[in-house]
């Protein structure tokens, strides 16, 4: 089996995802109040056009069907017939090749409770959903308008939808959220920010009016022209409050809630409510979603079924998701992990899936009963110092400028690309990809060279040229050996891991001790919280539709790429113990004045040339280094499994295989799963 190159990569799939993403730029016709129709759906641009609604024309479904084990329920008079459990006017999710069949289980891989976020791509659902096209459309939502000033949005709901136990959801549980969850300062002390405008001191949660049952109406203190888009990230905002109310201090009886934090060993009854609204961590919240927890995630095994009240169908009628069961097996080592796809053990999966691995994949296909498929992952191989680390030398150390160029120019992308990607992946800094409108080559690939007399000349003229016996350089503070640890997800054996422990040796021949270090998700997170993290190195998302992220490497306020992590705590939420003001003069507030213009910005072109004013930042100040890139990102599909296809991107921000609709994927075997 040969192995793939670069150019057969670009030849199967780059063209595929750059009519993709180039199809989702399109300007939108629709005027910024639109009126709503009885049928309406909407589209707008991905590159971050207002989300406004678009009415069409929608075939009316007369006739709705439902699958065999919910039909047997319904005869047993256990449900109610299909026509009572969906909306009057339900969401309609076009297919990627056919209709599909009822029934099966569909097998999947992941790493423990803090790996949900695989879990709930397949679940994927909110007000609006992304098209494959990767415009947006309404899902939960029937229909929405914004005003001419991007600051008061209505929404409408669809009448009939329920909760996953039978009972309607209507604006009352938008009014519940509203009260009794997003203003709750014990809850959420700084708000939501996703229902959030301004920032600092003028930042000011949205204020709501419930209009009639179905519709309610968001309003900002500022112009939100990227709502539409915001709210695609399972923002909510609505919750089953009935449930909810015994695990709320201002409901439950306060001798009850105390003996179940008490039982539950929990901090407080805020602890325990936010288990308790989780899905993941409670099977018996009422939901949304398309397939329902049977167990919690700490199991070895977790098992999902359908939602017998799902509020989608496919363009039959046919009451979504096809398939009955998805399984998520427990793994403790990506080669177990690999193994099981080897095996034919997996039946659908992108995540934890290595291009690196794509000659092992292809050689077993056919023995395995599957194909691979390729999309193009928006992430990109990268390593964070964290500006803001808590050691005052290494502080120090990484604040100087010449010392991340020093740390970039050590570094051998060709080589790296070649010894551990086969060349597959393209050599840059972290951008956004060539395929997204806000791509930006004169900062993605400048800088790319490697040259270590060029870094050691920086380092000396740093004041970084005393070394140790072993060649080592020290800190002129203290005399000691500058080392740190690189800590990241990936786990021994991992390609992931063999870039950095190569990124280690590079920085070794500069002088630099780093040390790369496997943590756990949970560990990863609680370290990076306290910002107690040295140095990161979780590989770099959010570059397709990068304007869209809620959390944005760019700006620092992800701090799970912790390159300015105390600073970004600040920015997200200054009540944080480890949120740390940056100084007043520091480069990182350029880069926040012109987010926060990007925000409140209706020109999609203006918002473009500010985007790009920040990674003129980021090529002038290089905050952390990226190396490695637009990589082909192989995809493990039951070669009896329909509707994913290949070309697209696959990322976070697009969740992954979501953009499919995995509702809509089927086996033309049910039996046989």
């Amino acid at each position: 089996m040969e192995k793939l190159s670069r150019r057969e990569f670009v030849r199967v799939s780059a063209l595929a995802t750059a009519a993709t993403v180039a199809a989702a730029c399109a300007q939108p016709t629709a005027t910024p109040e639109a009126a709503a129709t009885t049928a309406p759906t909407a589209t707008t641009a991905a590159s971050g056009g207002e989300a406004t609604a678009v009415p069409t024309e929608v075939t009316a479904v007369s006739r709705f069907n439902e699958a065999p084990m919910l039909a047997e329920k319904v005869a047993a008079g256990a449900l109610p017939p299909v026509e009572d459990r969906i909306p009057e006017n339900p969401a309609v999710l076009p297919v990627a090749e056919s209709i599909g069949q009822y029934g099966g289980t569909w097998r999947c891989g992941f790493k423990g409770v803090s790996d949900v976020t695989g879990q709930t791509y397949m679940n994927w659902n909110s007000l609006t959903r992304f098209n494959p096209d990767l415009t947006i459309t309404a899902m939960l939502a029937e229909s929405w308008e914004m005003s001419a000033d991007a600051t008061t949005w209505t929404w409408h709901l669809r009448a009939g939808t329920c909760w996953s136990d039978g009972t309607p959801l209507t604006t009352e549980d938008v009014q519940w959220w509203y009260d009794n969850y997003a203003m709750n300062t014990v809850l959420n002390p700084s708000g939501i920010s996703a229902f959030k405008t301004g920032s600092g001191d003028d930042s000011q949660m949205c204020a709501l009016e419930v209009v009639d049952d179905f519709t309610f109406i968001l309003t900002f203190a500022h112009p939100n022209p990227l709502f539409g888009y915001l709210v695609i990230w399972r923002e909510f905002p609505m919750m089953p409050g009935y449930y909810l109310e015994q695990y709320h201090a201002d409901f439950a009886d306060a001798t009850a809630l105390a003996a179940m934090v008490a039982d539950g060993q929990y901090a407080d009854w805020a602890a325990l409510f936010t288990e308790k609204r989780q899905e993941h961590l409670n099977p018996e919240v009422p939901r949304l979603d398309v397939w329902l927890y049977t167990n919690e995630a700490a199991n070895e095994l977790v098992i999902t079924e359908r939602n017998a009240y799902c509020w989608m169908v496919d363009e039959e009628g046919n009451q979504l998701p096809y398939v009955d069961y998805i399984n998520y097996r427990l793994f403790e080592t990506i080669d177990v992990f690999n193994m099981w796809v080897v095996n034919g053990e997996i039946d659908m999966q992108a995540r934890h899936i290595d291009s690196a691995n794509f000659t092992l994949f292809k050689e077993n296909e056919d023995a395995g009963g599957y194909d691979v498929l390729l999309a193009l992952s928006a992430s990109i191989i990268a390593v964070q110092p964290n500006l803001t680390c808590k050691q005052p030398e290494l502080r120090t150390f990484f604040n100087v400028r010449d010392v991340r160029f020093a740390l970039n120019f050590a570094v051998n992308r060709d080589e790296m690309n070649e010894l551990i990607y086969d060349g597959l992946q393209v050599p840059m800094q972290y951008s956004p990809l060539s395929v997204d409108p806000l791509a930006y080559p004169e900062q993605a690939y400048a800088n790319l060279e490697y040259d270590p007399d060029k870094a050691n000349d920086l380092l000396d003229a740093a004041g970084y040229s005393e070394k140790s016996a072993d060649g080592y350089r020290l800190f002129p503070e203290t005399g000691e050996i500058i080392s740190f640890e690189m800590e990241g997800l990936e786990p021994s054996g991992s390609p992931y891991e063999d870039a950095m422990i190569l990124v280690s040796q590079y920085w070794q021949a500069i002088g630099i001790k780093a040390v790369y270090k496997y943590s756990e998700r949970s560990l990863y997170e609680e370290h990076q919280q306290a910002n107690e993290m040295l140095c990161g190195t979780w590989s770099a998302d959010r570059t397709v539709m990068t304007l869209l992220a809620p959390d944005n490497i760019f700006i620092g306020n992800n701090t799970q790429r912790p390159w300015a992590d105390a600073w970004g705590q600040w920015y997200n939420d200054p009540t944080q113990p480890n949120a740390e003001e940056p100084p007043a003069d520091h480069w990182i507030r350029t880069i926040w004045d012109l987010w926060d213009q990007i925000k409140v910005e209706g020109d999609e072109a203006t918002r473009t040339s500010m985007f790009h004013q920040i990674l003129d930042v980021w090529k002038e100040e290089m905050p952390m280094q990226g190396y490695l890139g637009e990589a082909p990102y192989p995809v493990i599909k039951n070669k009896h499994m329909h509707n994913y296809v290949g070309g697209y991107p696959e990322g976070w921000l697009t969740h992954g295989i979501s953009v499919l609709n995995c509702p809509t994927f089927y086996y033309d075997d049910p039996e046989n799963h």
